[in-house]
Formats: structure tokens, sequence, C-alpha cells
């Protein structure tokens, strides 16, 4: 059974730059974590870190039992470059019980037939590593993106040059874009819902939601 602190709990299978990043974030961070891999050697030199190291083959249902996986909130399956083993040890995490896997991959099509065989969410790190960059050089005002499904998005960006001096009224960013302003950020002030007559200056950061062509369009604003 998942644990019932107030933290949630987490395993990581594969301590590669990928996995042991992962593991060390979320240690610092102040949550337990089990890291596993088939290295002896990578489990070593993380045991001082983390507040639990093991290493097994993490494709065997016997082995994943004894090391009680099942009471980890999430699993993150960490192994991309061994699609044969990622598939293995996700197909082995679900059978015995784990509530949540998530796998790193490579390719839409290892995504796909993750998610086939049960894992509840896929990520492609070099992909999404990628659009950020790209979207970094494109739209240099869009500073944070968060998917809300796959239409919706909440993002971070600066105000446009165009915006400063004007009110939210103004702007009308709602009748122009379908944009909702959910919060102004200023120096160490966050705005919640601001007003109408909010008045934007140079340095505001707007936090927004809207669909991904609403965001597109306010993104490439000048």
């Amino acid at each position: 059974m998942p644990n019932r602190r107030n933290k949630p709990e987490f395993a990581v299978i594969g301590l590669g730059r990928f996995g042991s990043s992962l593991a060390l974030a979320l240690a610092a961070d102040g949550y337990k974590v089990l890291g596993i891999d088939s290295d002896r050697k990578i489990v070593q030199r993380l045991a001082d870190e983390l507040a639990q190291t093991v290493s097994l083959d993490a494709t065997d249902e016997v082995a994943l039992r004894a090391v009680d996986i099942t009471s980890f909130d999430t699993v993150i399956v960490g192994i991309g470059a061994d699609f044969e083993s990622n598939l293995m040890a996700t197909v082995a995490l679900k059978a015995v019980g784990v509530r949540r896997v998530i796998c790193k991959t490579l390719t839409e099509r290892q995504k796909a037939i993750l998610l086939k065989v049960g894992a509840d969410q896929v990520v492609l790190p070099e992909e999404e590593a990628g659009q950020r960059l790209a979207q970094s050089l494109t739209r240099p005002h869009l500073l944070e993106h968060f998917p809300l499904g796959p239409d919706h998005t909440l993002t971070e960006l600066q105000a446009p040059a165009s915006f400063i001096g004007q009110s939210l009224r103004e702007i009308d960013l709602r009748a122009r874009f379908g944009i909702t302003v959910v919060a102004v950020k200023r120096d160490n002030e966050v705005i919640i819902s601001p007003p109408a007559d909010h008045r934007f200056v140079a340095g505001d950061l707007v936090v927004a939601i809207g669909t991904n062509a609403q965001i597109t369009r306010l993104s490439e604003l000048d």
C-alpha cells in the first residue's frame, strides 16, 4: 500500500545522468528517495546522498517485492538507453502493484508502447529540452510553460513592451486573445487576480491561462 505520510516517497530506477540528477534533486527537497541500479558502483557512489540505495534487477518481480517497492508513491524508470529493460521494468512494476509509474524514453513510438503496458506517464527529456530551447529562441518573452491538458496551458511571460503603461482593461486580453490573467508578479510581490485598473510597469511578469494557440499569439507580441 502507498504510504500515508504527508510527503510522497519516490523510487528511481536507473541512476545514470537523468536518474541520479532526479533522485538527488528530490532528496535535496527533503523527499525520501530509494535509488535502484544494477551497477553496484553507481549505487555505492550515491549511498550517502539518498535515504536508501540498492543494486538489483528491476525486471525481477521477486527483487522488487523484497524492497517493498509498492510502499513508494511514485516509481520513476530512468533506463532510457535500454528500451527492453525499460519496458520489462515497467511491466514488472505494474505487475507487483506500484500505483504510479513514470518512465523516461527516447522516442514517441517507445512512449506509445510504454503507455500501452501500463506506464502512467512517459517523459522524453531530450525532445522536451529541444522544444524548450526552440521556445526560448523564438518566443523570448515566454519564461515558463505548464501544459494543463492537450489544448490548454498555464504560462508565465515577461510583459511585452506594448503593455507598459497600460491597464488590464485597456489591453483587454480576454477580448483580444481569449486569455485569462490569473496573477502578475512584480519584484517580490504576487498580485492574484489583478483588478481591471492594474497598470503594467517594466519588469512585470504575467501569469495567464489560455489555449496553446492563444498563448502562442500572446508570446509573439512586442
